[in-house]
């Protein structure tokens, strides 16, 4: 039996080639697009899954209510909630505080002078036993004891050490200008490459609680703090009963916060579920997630479609050979199984062409997404693929095989088979099914585009040009203003400053409430160094900058023009906050969040000894000689440590990484939904001229034109793929409309987006059918009448 349905299927090939190579091309392109698009959408839903306790796993979040009735969610906790979670909610097992992400600059790790350079964070002592990063040397569970110990990744002690085996062994970090010893307690393997925080070192909650000298008093529950507290429910537990006594538990612990609630988020959506509106989780990551997923279901489908038409298309030459099958006895279920088994046939083919082809993407892919995605070849993924190739070839078969298997012997083998008008509108819906696809993703790619430009090149508020910067650690960090004075010498350097962390990251890392007469309001902000707000080119609109003219500005604040707004001020400057800062400024308002989020409130205050991000203002023209002078007096510095710096405008762009993959992974599958789109096309113009042939002929022979004929074969293609256009203009409106929601700043989607993707669909159609028709309208009509 599988000889004899290989015998039809390569004489099926033999017969019909250019059918079987379309047919194999549209599938194989539509596979090689759900293996690739499947590869990251897994890779994306496993990020932080390695954890053992994932399904117990949540961190703490806090909804707050504001004056005018709206949510604001936020993860920054104090350093305290965690360990009375555990001690009051007998559903919670265990908790741990830790400094969130990107909360320091990466520290220098040195041994004597041997430097590296690392990322590092401060945990409770049980961080290890509630997440899943196993050890490769020491005791784990105790590691952290010590305020003086410290974990390192093996990747990082083999860079010191040369070794794994260095337990007990010093190293000296600086953090800011301080500089400490600490001894190694364990070493653990890399933190995998799905998770959403890497870190190379962990160092003790307390050990950070000394060096920055927290005062040993009672917890104050309304004060704001800026870590991440993370908490196991015990096994079998009621979530609900948990949420439920979490949800109220700051309320009753100050009379101050009624606008105040907590709640548990599990620690695996956070990657993907990172967005809320009102206090309602409304997207994150998973969007693209879930977008790529139906774009790659609807290539398949095009790629389908195109196998449906083209074999129902050849119906006339299948209609004897099942006319004598059935009159031999075959029964229609038996035909049925035959033609499924001829597209599955054909699947498995596309499936093999298709992982070569995916082989020779995956660099470029890797490239774009930001990955490292291989076909691994594990059961789980072989599984996949096989499952993948059924319901391709079933989806592609399944409408033919019915078709096909339908006609009665007698009518066949008389030739008097007729054709339903819904066997004709089922075939032309497809092919707009097909075109009105194309025309959704054209628009979507176009707006898709046009948006990350404009949020690239937006004016912000202060000059991101020429402007980088870089980590003071080792010997700039202790003598930063010496370092400060000497770098402002240099030929090419307009001025230069320091604050804590960077524009970028100034709101989610020291949020801080500003209270006048009664009213609050939440601010970003950051800590400053005199001249700060010069070097960035933000305008002052009222009162003064920071000066060394003032011994008090270390009690003074300087505000954005939101900030003003919010707290209702007719005349900021002079005001005093209730926290005991005097305003002495206004700058007018930047951007230091995404383009997702409309400008908040914002503060600077001076703090020029925790100030160590060093920002730097190069004269056009002379970055790459300014660039490498400042590179040898940090060098002086700091011999053997790496200067590592970052232009402003490209840190900014990197938020938006996101959206530039969309846009670059929407424009390859939109190409190739085209593509096969227009496959389709070719391999139906083809059997239509074919069908066709001798009405070309005697009309040719009447007097007809070749245009004349070539607008009679193209127009029914034109009013399909017109029709497509007319219904995918609406749904690519809503779709984009719909995306466009998440920017507070966004383009204005012109008319002309969606006329010029529906033009140049019509446009590759009419080339697609032209060229194979225009060439069929010039074969002498004297050949086609000679044969028939």
């Amino acid at each position: 039996m599988l000889h004899h349905s290989l015998l039809l299927f390569y004489r099926s090939f033999q017969r019909f080639k250019l059918t079987f190579f379309i047919n194999l091309i549209g599938l194989a392109a539509g596979l090689i697009c759900v293996i690739l698009i499947g590869l990251w959408v897994w890779d994306e839903c496993t990020i932080d899954a390695f954890h053992t306790n994932r399904h117990r796993l949540f961190q703490v979040m806090e909804n707050t209510t504001t004056p005018e009735g709206l949510i604001v969610t936020g993860s920054q906790t104090t350093d305290f909630l965690g360990d009375a979670l555990a001690a009051e909610i007998p559903e919670i097992e265990a908790a741990v505080v830790t400094t969130p992400p990107a909360f320091f600059p990466t520290f220098t790790i040195a041994v004597g002078e041997k430097q590296a350079k690392g990322t590092g964070k401060f945990v409770g002592k049980n961080f290890f036993s509630i997440f899943s990063y196993p050890a490769i040397a020491g005791n784990i569970t105790t590691a952290l004891n010590n305020n003086n110990g410290i974990i390192l990744s093996e990747s990082l002690a083999r860079k010191i050490y040369n070794t794994t085996d260095v337990i007990g062994k010093p190293v000296d970090y600086t953090l800011f200008d301080i500089k400490k010893e600490a001894y190694i307690t364990a070493v653990i393997a890399d933190v995998p490459a799905n998770t959403s925080e890497a870190f190379d070192f962990v160092m003790s909650f307390d050990a950070f609680k000394s060096i920055m000298r927290f005062p040993d008093m009672p917890p104050n529950w309304d004060a704001p703090a800026p870590f991440a507290t993370y908490v196991t429910v015990r096994e079998g537990a009621s979530l609900e009963a948990a949420q439920a006594k979490v949800r109220d538990f700051i309320k009753n612990k100050s009379t101050n916060a009624a606008h105040r609630a907590l709640f548990l988020k599990p620690y695996t959506d956070l990657y993907l579920y990172g967005t809320y509106e009102n206090g309602v989780q409304t997207g994150g990551r998973i969007v693209y997630v879930r977008l790529f997923a139906i774009i790659a279901v609807f290539v398949v489908v095009i790629a389908c479609i195109n196998f449906m038409n083209l074999f129902t298309a050849q119906a006339s030459y299948k209609l004897k050979e099942i006319g004598i099958k059935k009159a031999m006895g075959a029964r229609r279920r038996s035909l049925i199984y035959h033609y499924l088994g001829e597209a599955i046939l054909m699947s498995l083919v596309a499936l093999f062409v298709a992982l070569a082809g995916v082989q020779l993407l995956l660099p470029l892919f890797n490239s774009a997404t930001g990955k490292d995605l291989a076909l691994s070849w594990n059961i789980e993924q072989l599984l996949w693929l096989i499952a993948i190739t059924l319901v391709t070839g079933l989806l592609a078969g399944s409408y033919p095989a019915i078709y096909l298997s339908r006609f009665a012997p007698a009518q066949v083998l008389r030739g008097k088979v007729m054709r339903t008008w819904g066997e004709a509108w089922a075939r032309r819906g497809l092919v707009v099914f097909q075109f009105a696809l194309s025309v959704v993703f054209i628009v979507c790619v176009w707006v898709v585009y046009r948006q990350v430009e404009f949020v690239q090149h937006k004016n912000l508020g202060y000059t991101n040009e020429n402007l980088v910067y870089f980590e003071a650690t080792g010997r700039v960090a202790q003598q930063a203003e010496t370092f400060l004075t000497e770098i402002q010498r240099v030929p090419g350097v307009v001025s230069a400053s320091s604050l804590v962390g960077n524009l970028l990251q100034s709101e989610r890392m020291l949020s801080q409430q500003i209270t006048w007469e009664g009213k609050s309001v939440e601010t970003g902000g950051t800590a400053v160094n005199y001249g700060l707000l010069e070097t960035i080119g933000l305008e002052l609109v009222a009162g003064r900058t920071f000066s060394r003219e003032f011994t008090a500005d270390t009690t003074q604040f300087i505000i954005n023009e939101t900030a003003v707004k919010e707290l209702g001020m007719t005349d900021p400057i002079g005001q005093k906050t209730a926290n005991g800062y005097t305003i002495i400024g206004v700058v007018k308002d930047f951007h230091f969040q995404t383009l997702h989020e409309p400008v908040r409130p914002f503060r600077f205050r001076l703090e020029p000894h925790y100030a160590t991000t060093i920002m730097v203002r190069l004269a056009a023209g002379t970055e790459r000689q300014t660039l490498a002078a400042l590179e040898e007096i940090h060098k002086r510095y700091n011999p053997g440590v790496p200067f590592d710096y970052i232009f402003q405008d490209q840190a900014y762009q990197a938020q938006y990484q996101a959206e530039k993959r969309v846009g670059i992974l929407s424009r390859y599958f939109a190409t190739v939904a085209i593509i096969i789109s227009c496959l389709g096309l070719l391999g139906l113009a083809a059997f239509t001229t074919e069908r066709r042939r001798r009405e070309i002929a005697i009309r040719k022979v009447l007097g007809a034109g070749e245009f004349s004929v070539l607008y009679l074969l193209t127009r029914d293609f034109s009013v399909l793929v017109i029709a497509g256009i007319v219904i995918a203009l609406p749904v690519s409106g809503y779709i984009v409309h719909y995306w466009l929601q998440g920017f507070a700043y966004r383009i204005t989607v012109a008319w002309w987006y969606f006329a010029g993707a529906g033009m140049l669909a019509l446009l590759l159609a009419w080339v697609t059918v032209g060229v194979h028709t225009f060439r069929a309208t010039r074969v002498n009509p004297t050949y086609a009448l000679k044969d028939d």
